[in-house]
């Protein structure tokens, strides 16, 4: 046999230059056309979203653009350098978020941005955390025995709690949450018992009513409230879920139709291309174009969690797979959220929402999966 038609069995030329290629630039094809698919999609309902605004359009294009091209490029980096700078870009960021408690730029009630003077663009240091917390504790336990002991994982929570108390003070509870769970589920993957896992979830429990009482804001409570029962205030805070529900279950099976949808387009829907557009993707495409969303989103997990399963080191194991577990959290979340089955935390749908800082994280998180999948060959630490 000559080395063409054998070239040829594998899957011709062109499928073995692919194969190269994706090699040499470390990227996992799947997961990139499956990003595309959901980003594209992301788009089109955006436009109807934004009731045609074609400049929210193009902004957000122009950030899954500078998503991918950062996505590429810490590919190329080796997971022993993102282990190495897991403490900086952590101390970093807490650092960060300290600046935005006292310069922070104030917006509906909150500080959660930070001017950057003379370009006219604002940076969400939060979202560096959702990959930084991560980053850190797996760098920190990887370093350790584990399971972990009482005294690594009494160091590991720490690590996730200093942030999470910094953006709740913004304040943000939604986010300070889902980021604490991004270093829980390191702590989970790193092989914590189930006595543990079973006793922090009765501490939580307990603690509960101090949370509600001492901690909580009187928005949060109000959320908290309005989602166990939205008529009692339906013209005020359960405005946002009665119409977000009408408007999904007037979808239908197959939609009223691209630009079609009334609740979104006659302003009934608030944040019809932020937090609240699965609604208006329900109502023009149906169920049946929930469940196409949901499929890619499920083809992005799958992935992940495989390119987490095969990775050959405890720090790329726990961090690729936290990194797609909290994906997977902020979708189950939005989705829970809008439908009615969760209290509203303000939370976007991942790569649909319109939001720059938030897709450029997202995309940049899926970067770091790649290259812990596709350097496992060429570990040396």
């Amino acid at each position: 046999m000559s080395s063409r038609d054998f070239v040829h069995q594998l899957g011709g030329e062109h499928g073995l230059s692919s194969s190269r290629l994706s090699t040499r630039l470390h990227l996992d094809w799947l997961l990139l056309v499956s990003l595309a698919l959901v980003c594209t999609s992301g788009l089109v309902v955006l436009y109807s979203g934004a009731d045609g605004n074609m400049k929210l359009v193009w902004r957000q294009a122009a950030y899954m653009g500078l998503g991918t091209l950062s996505m590429v490029l810490l590919a190329q980096i080796e997971p022993a350098t993102y282990r190495r700078w897991a403490l900086p870009v952590y101390l970093g960021g807490v650092a960060l978020l300290v600046a935005t408690l006292f310069a922070g730029a104030d917006a509906k009630g909150a500080q959660r941005w930070l001017q950057i003077p003379g370009v006219g663009v604002r940076l969400q240091p939060s979202e560096i955390m959702k990959i930084a917390v991560p980053m850190m504790v797996g760098a920190y336990l990887s370093r350790r025995p584990l399971p972990p002991s009482p005294k690594h994982l009494a160091g590991a929570l720490l690590i996730c709690l200093i942030p999470a108390l910094l953006i709740f003070r913004q304040p943000d509870l939604g986010t300070a949450i889902l980021i604490a769970a991004s270093g829980l589920f390191v702590i989970f993957l790193a092989g914590l018992s189930w006595k543990w896992i079973a006793g922090f979830v009765a501490l939580v429990a307990t603690a509960a009513p101090l949370f509600w009482f001492y901690v909580m804001h009187d928005y949060q409570k109000q959320r908290v409230l309005t989602f166990l029962d939205p008529s009692k205030d339906p013209l005020g805070a359960g405005w946002n879920i009665i119409q977000s529900e009408t408007a999904i279950g007037s979808g239908g099976l197959w939609g009223k139709g691209w630009l079609l949808g009334t609740q979104s387009h006659l302003d009934f829907l608030p944040e019809s291309h932020t937090d609240f557009i699965i609604a208006v993707l329900a109502e023009e495409f149906g169920y049946v174009g929930v469940l196409a969303l949901l499929a890619g989103y499920l083809l992005i997990i799958g992935r992940g969690l495989y390119m987490a399963a095969t990775a050959q080191d405890t720090f790329c194991r726990v961090v690729a797979g936290a990194l797609t577990l909290t994906f997977f959290v902020y979708v189950l979340v939005n989705m829970g959220m809008v439908s009615g089955l969760l209290p509203v935390v303000g939370v976007p749908l991942p790569l649909i929402s319109y939001g720059g800082t938030s897709i450029l994280t997202l995309l940049s998180a899926f970067g770091v999966i790649m290259s812990l999948h596709t350097h496992r060959r060429m570990l040396g630490y």
